[in-house]
């Protein structure tokens, strides 16, 4: 359970440095291609396509094996489904036909769901309030969780009205790197935390020494 906690945030911190730096080794190798798109999910029409879908898959089938208790079960369930679905159904291009549009509205819709199950762990999951010595650690997944919601929600608003859509680094994909980093970096500190609570096995006996022979 630690391994897939922590394979899970390590995807949620790597995915949004990799993309634009695979992207521009790719340049460096004489393709053609956008170093830093739009948008992650743009990354789906860049070099990086495939490191897109697979990072996105694998953490679909992580969440979807992660089972915890089962109240996490069915967070993780819903989140790892969503997952799989974002990377199955591409952003709409530049310039899309009426088809590529339906499948991006899809496409949005399955990253809101995904980003809010996440940040549902959190804000409910990994936070333990009844324990009064884990309160620091609580509020930092409280953190965390409304950080992940308050990206999503200013992404959210940067796409609909464009803004910075001429910057090299545009807020879009700020807003989701930084949404996809607060969910790494509390799913790393939740696998580093469940190692802390992992039962020691008790040491071994010594053997008794023999005192004397068995008398009959």
């Amino acid at each position: 359970m630690q391994r897939l906690r922590f394979g899970i945030g390590a995807i949620g911190l790597l995915l949004p440095i990799v993309l634009p730096f695979g992207n521009w080794i790719f340049v460096q190798f004489g393709h053609h291609t956008e170093i830093m798109p739009s948008s992650m999910s743009s990354s789906y029409y860049t070099s990086t396509r495939n490191i897109f879908v697979g990072g996105l898959c694998a953490l679909g089938v992580f969440l979807i094996g992660y089972r915890y208790n089962t109240r996490d079960d069915k967070w993780s369930t819903v989140a790892g489904i969503f997952a799989i679905a974002v990377a199955l159904c591409p952003t709409a291009p530049k310039v899309p036909t009426s088809y590529q549009s339906t499948i991006g509205y899809a496409h949005l819709s399955f990253a809101g769901v995904l980003l809010t199950a996440l940040a549902m762990f959190c804000i409910w999951s990994f936070r333990d309030p009844a324990v009064a010595e884990r309160r620091r650690v609580n509020h930092a997944y409280l953190t965390a969780g409304i950080l992940i919601l308050a990206f999503l929600a200013i992404a959210v608003i940067a796409g609909v009205v464009h803004w910075g859509d001429h910057w090299t680094v545009t807020p879009l994909y700020a807003c989701e790197s930084l949404s996809v980093w607060a969910f790494g970096a509390a799913w790393i500190g939740a696998a580093l935390e469940l190692g802390t609570l992992q039962p020691q096995a008790p040491p071994a006996t010594p053997p008794v020494p023999m005192t004397g022979a068995l008398q009959p």
